[in-house]
């Protein structure tokens, strides 16, 4: 096994525990949901540049994407829960 190979485990890891986390918490927080999902498909997608795979490369787009939408989504809720 390679460090690629390693780091897209690593990032396999991280979307895998951040479902983990929204399954099993009542009130996940955004930050940390989308944070964790952002990073596992950041990882991914160096090991996929390596290892290329272009379905897979294209899911971690959608799936880095979809978490930046998230985390966006959850500052400007915060910013709008802030105001009088």
């Amino acid at each position: 096994m390679d460090i690629y190979s390693l780091i897209g485990f690593v990032g396999m890891a991280c979307i895998i525990g951040a479902y983990a986390y929204l399954t099993s918490s009542k009130a996940p927080n955004p930050y940390i949901l989308h944070g964790t999902n952002l990073a596992g498909a950041a990882l991914l997608t160096v090991s996929l540049l390596v290892h290329t795979n272009w379905p897979s490369l294209v899911l971690e787009g959608f799936w880095a994407a979809i978490a930046i939408w998230g985390i966006a989504k959850a500052i400007r809720e915060k910013k709008a829960a802030k105001q009088p």
